[in-house]
C-alpha cells in the first residue's frame, strides 16, 4: 500500500503521532500518513485507499477533532493543498488551505463577507462541513459552490449550497465520510465594507450600530481582538487556545421546553436574565452561559488537572500540556451531566470523535 500511495504522489510517513495534527493535542498513533499537496494526488490517494476498504481518517488543519488515546487503525490523509484564487465576486480555495489565511487574504484584496470569521481556526474544506460560524455570520450565508469527491463512486463534481444540508453547526457532509470537499467558492464583495454587522458584542466593540457596514480590516481586527479575549485565536504558548474550539454546541429548544428549561433555571437562580436567540427549529440558549451558571466557573476543575476549561471562555475544554484523550471525555462528561441535572439541558459535543468511546 505504501508504494501505491508514494506512486500516486503522496508523501507517506509511519507512526504518526495525531496529537501533533490537532488542535487540542490528544491523539494516539496511525500507522500510515499519507499527506497530499496537490488536489489531484488528494483523489488520486483517496481512490486507491477506497477501492481497496483500508480505513481511513481524512485530516487538514484538526481542529474540530478528537482523537482517542488508542490512535487510529488505517491511514491518516493529510489534506495539504492550499491554493487560493480570487475572481470577481467570488474567492476559491482548496481544501487545505488555512481558513484564516484565506480571510486574511480576502481583506487584503479589498474583499467583504468574510471578516466576521477571522481567527477561526481549522481549513477552507472544514467550513462548510461545519457550516463554520461567528458574530452573526454563518458560512452558508455567502457559500457558491462545492466541490466534492464522492467516494463510493470516485466522481468528482461541483454541487449548490442547497444540496448540503446546511444547519446550525452541521451538513450532510458531518459525521459521514461518503464524500470529500475539495474546493470551496464564497461569494464575496468588492467595495472594502463588511457584511451588515449585526451581532451585539461585536457592534458595541465597534461602536457601530445594528446592520452597518464597515471597513473590512477595522471588522477583521475587532473580530480578531474579541477571539483572543477567549482563548479562540491558536498560540502555542496559551493553554487556553489547546482545544477544539467550542466543545458543546449551544442547545436549541422548542417552544415546550425551553418553558421548563426556564422554569428550572428561575427556581435554581431566581429572576435571572437568560440569554436567548431566536433559531431556524425553535430558540437557541448559550451553552457557555448554562455551563458557567450550573457551577463549572474558568479554570474547572483547578491548576492540576491536565484537562480544564479555558481559564477565559467556559465553552472550551483545553489541554493543560499533559492531557491525554480520555482526560478532555471525562471532564466533557462532568460538565454535560452537571448541566443536564441543573437545568434539564443535554448539551451535545461540536467535534468529531475518532476511536474515542463517546461520553456516556
Amino acid at each position: 500500500m505504501r508504494q501505491r500511495l508514494e506512486s500516486a504522489g503522496a508523501l507517506v510517513r509511519d507512526d504518526v503521532a495525531l496529537a501533533d495534527l490537532t488542535t487540542l493535542r490528544v491523539g494516539g498513533p496511525a500507522e500510515l500518513c499519507a499527506t497530499c499537496t496537490s488536489t489531484s494526488v488528494l483523489v488520486d490517494t483517496l481512490r486507491i485507499l477506497d477501492s481497496a476498504r483500508v480505513p481511513t481518517l481524512v485530516v487538514a488543519g484538526g481542529s474540530n477533532l478528537l482523537v482517542g488515546d488508542a490512535g487510529f487503525a488505517g491511514v491518516v490523509v493529510r489534506v495539504a493543498t492550499d491554493r487560493v484564487e480570487f475572481q470577481p465576486g467570488f474567492v476559491r480555495a482548496e481544501a487545505g488551505a488555512v481558513w484564516d489565511d484565506v480571510v486574511a487574504a480576502a481583506v487584503g484584496e479589498g474583499l467583504g463577507g468574510l471578516e466576521c470569521l477571522s481567527g477561526i481556526p481549522g481549513s477552507a474544506g472544514a467550513t462548510p462541513v461545519q457550516n463554520v460560524g461567528a458574530y452573526g455570520v454563518e458560512v452558508a450565508s455567502m457559500l457558491r459552490r462545492v466541490r466534492l469527491l464522492d467516494r463510493r463512486s470516485g466522481e468528482v463534481r461541483w454541487v449548490p449550497p442547497e444540496q448540503l444540508g446546511l444547519g446550525y453547526r452541521t451538513s450532510v457532509l458531518k459525521h459521514s465520510d461518503a464524500a470529500l470537499v475539495l474546493d470551496v467558492e464564497l461569494e464575496t464583495r468588492g467595495d472594502g465594507l463588511s457584511a451588515p454587522v449585526r451581532y451585539r458584542e461585536l457592534t458595541r466593540t465597534l461602536g457601530a450600530t445594528e446592520g452597518e457596514r464597515l471597513p473590512t480590516a477595522q471588522v477583521r481586527d475587532a473580530v480578531l481582538g474579541l477571539r483572543r479575549g477567549k482563548g479562540m485565536v491558536l498560540d502555542p504558548a496559551d493553554h487556553d487556545t489547546w482545544s477544539a474550539g467550542s466543545f458543546f454546541t449551544n442547545p436549541v429548544l422548542t417552544d415546550g421546553e425551553l418553558a421548563i428549561v426556564l422554569e428550572r433555571i428561575a427556581s435554581a437562580l431566581g429572576a435571572v436574565d437568560v440569554p436567548q436567540f431566536p433559531a431556524e427549529r425553535g430558540t437557541k440558549l448559550s451553552a457557555g452561559w448554562l455551563i458557567e451558571r450550573a457551577g463549572f466557573t474558568r479554570g474547572y476543575p483547578g491548576e492540576d488537572a491536565p484537562a480544564r476549561l479555558s481559564t477565559k471562555h467556559t465553552l472550551a475544554l483545553t489541554n493543560r500540556g499533559t492531557a491525554r484523550a480520555r482526560d478532555v471525555l471525562d471532564l466533557a462528561r462532568v460538565v454535560r451531566d452537571g448541566v443536564q441535572a441543573a437545568f434539564g439541558v443535554l448539551l451535545e459535543p461540536e467535534p468529531v470523535m475518532v476511536a474515542s468511546a463517546p461520553a456516556r
